[in-house]
C-alpha cells in the first residue's frame, strides 16, 4: 500500500508521477513513472509509458520542464525567464521529517491539517526548544511546509489550538505508535518513573507545591510520569498535579498496560517508593509482577530482624528469599568510594571554613565566638553531616570533632542496595532481576534529555490542562527522534545539536519560471552533511515541490528587542 504519492502534473495528457513507500527493512523506496491520462467515456484512465526510476535526475527534471512548456518550447531556450533565488533551509527539517516517517510518527498523527501541525511542533522542538511563536518563526526560515506538504497557512494561535487536539488524541497516537513498533509482540517488562518541572507562573491547571526535584523552592510544579518498554523506548507519558506522590501515579500505568496496550504478562520496574504494598496488590490483581528496590530504613529493619546479614553484601549479586519475596543484594564498591569521597570533601570544606573563622577571631578581638560557632553548626547541618561531625570552642579557637562510631554507622551501608521482586526464580535469575532494575537508568536518561537544554520541557508557556498535556506529549515525541539521531551520530563523534546545526546550513535554491510555477532545487551536501546523512541511511532528493503557504506571526517583537 502506497504511503505517499504525489504527482507533478500539468494541463497535459502526459505527466511524471512519483510514489514512495516504506519497506519491511525500514528503508523508503521511490519509483518514478512517465504516465499518460486519457478519457474512456465518462472515466479518466491512465497508462504507464515508461519507468524512469533509474534515469538520471537531471533527465527527469528536463522531461518535467518540457512537459510543462510543451506548448511553448521556445521559452526553454532563454534563461532570462528562469529566476534563481535563495530558498529556505532544507537539510535539517528534511532529515527530521525522514526520521519521523521511519518511526511512524506521520502515520500516528495522521494526514490531516491538525496532524501536520502536530508533526511540525515535534520537529520544531528538536530544532529549537522554544514556544509556539518560535515554531512559527522557524517555519518561515525552514522548508517546513514544502517538506511536510502543508498547504494551509498557520500562526501561533493555530499551534496553541493544536496542543488541545494533541491532548484529545494522545491515547490514540500512543496506541498507534505502540502497535507500529511492537505489532503482535507485546512487551513483558515496563520501566516507569516520574519527575517534576517547576513553573514560573501561578496559573497552570496542574501547578501545585510538592516534593521539589529541581532545587527550586517556593515554586509550583507539575509531575510527569514516563512509561517505557524494556528497551527504554517511551510508550506513554502522563501529567499529574504538582503535589501528587510517586505511588499515586502508578495505578494509571497498570491500567494502560492491561487495557490500552493489551499486555497480559508484564513485570513493572519502579524505583524506591514507587511500588509499595498497595501497588503490589494492584499488580497482583492484574496478574502482573514487579521489580523494585527498598529504602535504607527498610534494609535496616531486615538486618535487625535477621533476614539479611551485612556479610551478604558484596560486589557479586546475592539472593535471599522470604515468604515468596526475593531480595537481591549487592554492594557497589564504586558507589561506596564516591560516598566516602563526598564525606571527605564536605569535611575538608568545613575545615577551610573553620580556619577562616579562627583567623577572623584572632584578628578581631571584639568578634563573638558564639557567632562563629553558630555559623559552623549551620553549615554542618546544611551539608547533613551533623550525625558524625561537631564543632567545639576552646577559648577563642574552634575545633572540629569526628565521632568515629557514628561515622562507621552512617557509612555502613555505603553502596549497598536491595532489589525486591515477586518473580519466580524460574522466570528470572537473580542477575536478570538485578539487570532489569538497572534498566531504569534509561528512563532517567530520557528525563535528563527532555528536561535539559536538549529538549527543554520548560518554560511551560501554557496554562490549561489540555495545553499542558499536549506540550509534554510534543516533547516526548521529539525525544524519539532525538534518540534516533543520537544513536546514529555517536560513531561520528558529533552531538545532535552539532549535527543539526551543520544540516541547517544546507539551503535550497528556488527555481521559478516566469509565468509558471516554482520548485526548490537542493544542492549537493557538503562532506560533513553527507556523512551525517549516510549515518542515518538517508539520501536527499534533488528537487522538492514548492508551495506558497503563508506562515505568519500575530505577535511582534517587544520594543526592548527591537533596534533603536
Amino acid at each position: 500500500m502506497l504511503d505517499l504519492c504525489y504527482y507533478v502534473a500539468y494541463d497535459v495528457d502526459m505527466y511524471v508521477a512519483r510514489a514512495s513507500w516504506p519497506s519491511a527493512n525500514g528503508k523508503v523506496y521511490t519509483s518514478i513513472y512517465l504516465r499518460e491520462s486519457y478519457r474512456d467515456g465518462q472515466r479518466v484512465r491512465k497508462r504507464e509509458i515508461a519507468n524512469l526510476t533509474h534515469c538520471d535526475p537531471q533527465e527527469i527534471a528536463a522531461i518535467e520542464l518540457a512537459l510543462k512548456f510543451k506548448g511553448e518550447l521556445a521559452a526553454l531556450g532563454s534563461l532570462d525567464r528562469i529566476q534563481l533565488s535563495q530558498g529556505p533551509s532544507v537539510g535539517a527539517v528534511w532529515t527530521l521529517y525522514a526520521i519521523a516517517r521511519r518511526l511512524g510518527l506521520d502515520r500516528a498523527l495522521g494526514p490531516t491539517f491538525a496532524g501536520q501541525l502536530a508533526l511540525w511542533q515535534v520537529l520544531a522542538r528538536v530544532l529549537d526548544q522554544g514556544s509556539r511563536l518560535s515554531a512559527v518563526r522557524l517555519a518561515q526560515v525552514h522548508a517546513a511546509c514544502d517538506v511536510l506538504g502543508i498547504r494551509r497557512g498557520f500562526d501561533e494561535n493555530d499551534l496553541y489550538a493544536n496542543l488541545g487536539w494533541l491532548s484529545q488524541q494522545q491515547a490514540a497516537i500512543e496506541q498507534r505508535l505502540f502497535a507500529a513498533r511492537r505489532g503482535a509482540q507485546k512487551p513483558e517488562l515496563f520501566l516507569y518513573d516520574v519527575t517534576s518541572r517547576y513553573l514560573e507562573g501561578q496559573q497552570n491547571a496542574y501547578g501545585d507545591y510538592g516534593y521539589d526535584r529541581d532545587g527550586k523552592k517556593g515554586k509550583k510544579q507539575i509531575v510527569i510520569g514516563l512509561l517505557c518498554d524494556e528497551q527504554g523506548q517511551p510508550v506513554s507519558t502522563e501529567v499529574f498535579r504538582g503535589n501528587t506522590q510517586d505511588a499515586q501515579t502508578f495505578a494509571a500505568q497498570v491500567q494502560k498496560a492491561s487495557e490500552r496496550f493489551g499486555c497480559q504478562r508484564v513485570t513493572f520496574v519502579g524505583d524506591r517508593g514507587m511500588i509499595k504494598s498497595a501497588q503490589v496488590e494492584e499488580l497482583s490483581q492484574a496478574g502482573f509482577h514487579y521489580i523494585t528496590a527498598i529504602t535504607k530504613p527498610q534494609i535496616e529493619t531486615l538486618l535487625a530482624a535477621g533476614v539479611l546479614q551485612m556479610a551478604l553484601f558484596d560486589a557479586a549479586v546475592c539472593e535471599i528469599q522470604q515468604e515468596g519475596v526475593r531480595y537481591v543484594l549487592r554492594r557497589n564498591p564504586l558507589r561506596a568510594a564516591q560516598l566516602a569521597a563526598s564525606r571527605a570533601d564536605k569535611q575538608a570544606r568545613l575545615e577551610r571554613l573553620r580556619q577562616e573563622r579562627n583567623r577572623y577571631l584572632a584578628e578581631h578581638p571584639r568578634a563573638q565566638v558564639a557567632t562563629a560557632e553558630k555559623a559552623l553548626r549551620a553549615k554542618i547541618a546544611q551539608l547533613k553531616i551533623d550525625r558524625w561531625l561537631a564543632v567545639e570552642a576552646h577559648g577563642r579557637t574552634l575545633n572540629l570533632t569526628v565521632n568515629r562510631s557514628a561515622l562507621e554507622e552512617v557509612s555502613r551501608l555505603d553502596g549497598c542496595y536491595v532489589i525486591k521482586t515477586d518473580l519466580p526464580e524460574s522466570a528470572a535469575s537473580k542477575q536478570v532481576v538485578h539487570d532489569r532494575y538497572k534498566d531504569l537508568a534509561q528512563v532517567e536518561q530520557a528525563f535528563r534529555t527532555c528536561k535539559t537544554v536538549h529538549l527543554e520541557t520548560r518554560p511551560i508557556n501554557v496554562r490549561t490542562a489540555e495545553h499542558t498535556r499536549g506540550h509534554v506529549l510534543v516533547v516526548r515525541l521529539a525525544y524519539l527522534i532525538r534518540r534516533e539521531l543520537s544513536r546514529a551520530w555517536t560513531s561520528l563523534d558529533v552531538t545532535v545539536e552539532e549535527g543539526l546545526a551543520q544540516l541547517q546550513t544546507l539551503c535550497s535554491m528556488e527555481v521559478k519560471v516566469e509565468g509558471g510555477g516554482s520548485c526548490l532545487r537542493i544542492p549537493k551536501p557538503s562532506a560533513g552533511a553527507s556523512a551525517l546523512l549516510k549515518a542515518l541511511d538517508l539520501h536527499l532528493p534533488e528537487v522538492l515541490p514548492h508551495t506558497d503557504t503563508r506562515v505568519v506571526t500575530r505577535k511582534k517583537l517587544p520594543e526592548r528587542r527591537q533596534p533603536r
